[in-house]
């Protein structure tokens, strides 16, 4: 008898589900198919697997700050008074019908009630409504001023933490002379030069807020630069631009981020005052600051007036100094 051996085609690229050979008889060069796989980079269920990873990091991340938030009752009310406030900025339709503008002569000076939450003014105006579509100029002009501080003195700060030499005594010096004069009558002087409006003292009070943003971030910038790591980096001959970016800004962003929280409390203050002064916006347009200074002579017989929209300037400015502590707290504790 003689043996029939079946002939068959081996395929030129194996199934998903069947291994490349090992050991003496498997493929080598170019060819083999673990070079193919290694030129082709990570497998895609790997990649799949770092992605999914990174997102059960974040989520356990948030879920840890939900909790902390949950923890602490004071914080918790502070984040949500300061949303409500957002949402009034927003849609402050939805939250009060009544127009800001034009008031009702018969409804005039009425207390507070059911119908008229914060009363009305001398013009029959409901004042809750003008509170509320207030808070958008009020917390545009804070955000601008902040983000101007921000940007800036955090600019400056970092360069010169990082730099050193010539430029740091330069951004010293300024800095001196940003702290040296209290920064209302620099704000005023400012304002003098630029002119009134919203914007304007937006600018202004952004301009004071540079010097505490740039002494933070140099400080940060120090302790950051003399760090095992960012040596290492620079004796690896990374450029200074690329430290900056990679490693001294990531590390020193956490006092800041808590010192802007503290400076959107200082802001909102700092405008309202300015605004009180009749630097922000032309009536009738309504501005938390302007609405405190309108009711000043009618503090004996309408103590709504001032009282009520100066409590909410005082909520926001408290809430944001709860989570500006809580935020530098979580910081010293990592």
């Amino acid at each position: 008898m003689t043996a029939r051996l079946d002939t068959y085609t081996v395929p030129e690229t194996l199934p998903p589900d069947v291994s490349a050979p090992d050991g003496p008889d498997a493929p080598a060069g170019p060819d083999a198919p673990h070079a193919h796989a290694a030129l082709a980079g990570p497998a895609p269920l790997e990649a799949a697997h770092r992605r999914t990873r990174g997102v059960r990091s974040s989520a356990r991340t948030l879920g840890r700050s939900g909790l902390a938030v949950l923890r602490r009752p004071g914080l918790l009310l502070a984040v949500l008074f300061l949303l409500l406030v957002v949402a009034w900025a927003l849609a402050p339709g939805v939250f009060a019908a009544q127009d800001p503008i034009t008031g009702v002569p018969t409804d005039r000076l009425q207390a507070p009630s059911a119908e008229h939450l914060f009363g009305t003014d001398h013009l029959g105006r409901d004042v809750y409504a003008r509170v509320v579509h207030g808070s958008w100029l009020s917390l545009s002009a804070t955000v601008i001023a902040v983000a101007l501080g921000l940007s800036v003195g955090s600019l400056l700060g970092l360069l010169a933490g990082f730099l050193r030499g010539w430029v740091d005594d330069v951004v010293g010096r300024v800095v001196d002379v940003l702290l040296a004069v209290p920064s209302l009558l620099l704000s005023l002087a400012i304002i003098t030069v630029l002119g009134f409006g919203t914007v304007k003292v937006a600018i202004a009070v952004g301009i004071t807020t540079i010097a505490a943003f740039a002494r933070v971030m140099r400080a940060e910038a120090l302790r950051t630069s003399s760090t095992t790591y960012v040596e290492a980096a620079r004796a690896s001959g990374v450029r200074w631009y690329t430290v900056l970016r990679r490693h001294i800004l990531p590390n020193s962003a956490g006092p800041v981020v808590a010192l802007t929280a503290l400076e959107l409390g200082s802001s909102v203050l700092a405008i309202s005052a300015l605004s009180f002064l009749g630097y922000g916006a032309a009536p009738p347009t309504p501005e938390w600051g302007a609405l405190v200074s309108g009711g000043r002579d009618y503090l004996a017989s309408a103590w709504w007036l001032t009282t009520l929209p100066g409590l909410v300037i005082v909520a926001v400015v408290l809430s944001a100094n709860r989570i500006s502590r809580s935020l530098e707290k979580d910081g010293e504790d990592r």
